[in-house]
Formats: C-alpha cells, structure tokens, sequence
C-alpha cells in the first residue's frame, strides 16, 4: 500500500494539514501523522484547532519507510518542523531516494534547512526572501520538480494534495477522487 509520513507541530496551518491528509486517505493513500517537538495532550494548531497526531515523529518505526513525506506550513508550525534536525535528514533521505517531498506555505522553507539542491520551487509570500536566492522562485500554485512538490498557501491546500495523489498512484485516481468533492468549474487550475 501507497503510504505518506505527514509532518505536524504547534503551529501547523490546519487546512494545509487536514486537506492534505484526508486527500490522500480518499485516494486509498495510508497516511500516518507524526508530531515534531514536545507533545502535550494534542497539537495545538494555527488557529486553535487541536489534532492528536498518530504518534510523535520519535517513535515512528522505519520513518524512511513511506513513499512520501509532507510539510505542512503555518508560521510557527513550520520553523518547528524545518528546523529539526531529525526532519531535515528524513527530508535529505527521502529527496535522494526518489521518493516525494511535498511541502507547502511556509513549510517549503524545510528545502533550504535541509540543503535540498537548486530547483524550481514556490512557497507562501511571507517566506519567498528566505527562498529566492538559493532556488528558482515561482509563483504558480503548485510547482513539481523532479519528486519535490512545493505549494503557495491554504487557498492552493487541494491542488497540492491532489497532485500528490496524482505522483504516488496516478491521474484515474485523482480524478476519481476529485469529482465527488464537487469543486466549482475553473477551481483547480494548478491541479
């Protein structure tokens, strides 16, 4: 079974997490949600919603066993996660394998924390100066480069969750998963 290892901390953007991850289930994906940094009784997210994460990234068994790792963003969510020491080797091992590296928002500031090479990538605005001087910035919604998919915001959550689904199963499977989610005509213009 196609599997994904979504990252997650106090702090992370909720519709970047939740979208994401319930897309990637609809998409038969096994999805498995893993908290950097100290865990109280559940992540605290950037609005206030509270998630109890599968397990805390520490004690995910063979965490370089999934086909994909995702990055959601949110300010304070995603300087915890690109930040980690632990992340940044999962995120090097992952790229250097082939697998897929989906990161989003902010959460795309984990390619230079973790010395991803130059390629082509996008993120949320507020972090594109951290960005621009070691990739090749780009402002379109979704940018795939190779196996790394790197997205812009809340707004750009499905089309970057639906592109993942495309990568890790293929375009049948993503269309079958988006037709009965009813997007309005011309909403996912990046898919």
């Amino acid at each position: 079974m196609v599997s994904a290892l979504i990252l997650i901390a106090d702090g992370t953007e909720e519709m970047e997490f939740v979208i994401t991850y319930d897309t990637l289930v609809r998409a038969g994906i096994h999805c498995t949600s893993a908290f950097v940094g100290p865990l109280g009784d559940a992540a605290v997210l950037s609005r206030g919603v509270r998630i109890i994460p599968d397990k805390q990234l520490k004690d995910v068994e063979n965490a370089n066993g999934f086909d994909a790792i995702i990055v959601p963003g949110g300010a304070k969510g995603a300087e915890t996660i690109s930040t980690n020491e632990d992340v940044q080797e999962l995120i090097r091992s992952y790229h250097s394998a082939g697998k897929i590296v989906g990161m989003i928002c902010a959460g795309s500031l984990a390619a230079l924390t973790s010395g991803l090479p130059r390629t082509k990538i996008t993120s949320h605005p507020s972090v594109r100066p951290q960005l621009e001087a070691a990739y090749e910035y780009s402002e379109d919604s979704v940018v795939t480069a190779g196996n790394l998919v790197t997205s812009r915001g809340p707004g750009t959550a499905f089309p970057f969750a639906l592109r993942l689904v495309s990568l890790l199963v293929d375009d049948k499977k993503r269309k079958e998963v988006e037709g009965p989610m009813i997007f309005p005509p011309g909403a996912l213009i990046a898919a």
